[in-house]
């Protein structure tokens, strides 16, 4: 006799869900997976689609992580700060993996479908923006892109003028004693942050001696590896641009490759790589 099919009910498994949250109504799958809406009859189109849409929410969580890390290192609860870094480097390391994939598609199937793009282009992702901020790259010309959209205009225009992680971390050194230009601590936190000696100063003592201060210098390597991820996905985002449309303008009008070699020289926190040739 053949044995009966197993019944995971036997084991206690729920198996109806009429009136009842289910997997699927948690997640609101009906919604995610019918978000994807090709324009063309082109196969690799639904990859294309696919690769930035997960790309976008894996940045949402992201953005939730950095403004919370933002606020631990405010209220000087580094440990959970510790956490929540080590969660958005991860968070772009799942972002690297994406590139793997979205590099199977060659050129000539990419220009299948590639005109119907129009004008989006993934120079104009709103979220990105946002953790650049976040992170301490302010540019206020890249709100420009986001001026027909008012409420997400006015979110980034918020994040350019506040606070950047890196900025948050300055000021915790001045508030465990160390001197950090005051001019550092209370600028125009729209502009570009730029390398300052206090700063410097503040980095290399407390990587002379970590044990003396070892918290802080737990804060800065989480900073570094986050940056390190981000910068790899800058890099794989090149390389990914350059083996698929090689060197031709990016459909959002910018140079393409050119325009993102570029954004591989910015340097978030810069102190925290410049004092290692002096250790």
């Amino acid at each position: 006799m053949c044995p009966s099919p197993y019944d995971p009910s036997d084991d206690g498994a729920q198996m109806s869900f009429d009136g009842r949250m289910s997997y699927g109504n948690y997640l609101q799958l009906d919604k995610v997976l019918t978000a994807q809406k090709p324009l063309s009859t082109a196969h690799d189109e639904l990859l294309f689609i696919v690769q930035h849409q997960t790309s976008e929410l894996w940045m949402k969580l992201a953005i939730h992580e950095l403004a919370a890390t933002k606020l631990s290192i405010a209220g000087d609860d580094l440990q959970t700060a510790f956490k929540q870094l080590t969660r958005v480097a991860r968070i772009f390391d799942q972002l690297n993996s994406a590139w793997d994939v979205l590099r199977t598609m060659t050129p000539s199937e990419y220009s299948q479908f590639r005109d119907d793009l129009g004008q989006s282009s993934g120079f104009q992702s709103y979220q990105y923006r946002a953790i650049e901020f976040m992170a301490g790259n302010k540019n206020a010309v890249m709100l420009r892109p986001h001026a027909h959209e008012k409420n997400v205009h006015g979110w980034l225009e918020t994040l350019l003028n506040e606070t950047s992680i890196y900025d948050e971390a300055l000021r915790l050194l001045a508030r465990r004693g160390f001197k950090i230009d005051p001019a550092q601590l209370d600028r125009d936190f729209s502009q570009q942050y730029e390398s300052d000696v206090t700063a410097q100063d503040a980095w290399i003592t407390i990587y002379s001696d970590p044990s003396k201060n070892w918290e802080l210098y737990q804060l800065a390597e989480k900073l570094v590896d986050f940056e390190d991820y981000f910068r790899r996905w800058r890099f794989n985002h090149v390389t990914t641009v350059e083996r698929v449309i090689g060197f031709r303008r990016g459909t959002g009008g910018t140079s393409g490759v050119s325009y993102l070699r570029k954004m591989l020289d910015v340097v978030l926190f810069p102190e925290l790589w410049s004092i290692r040739a002096d250790l």
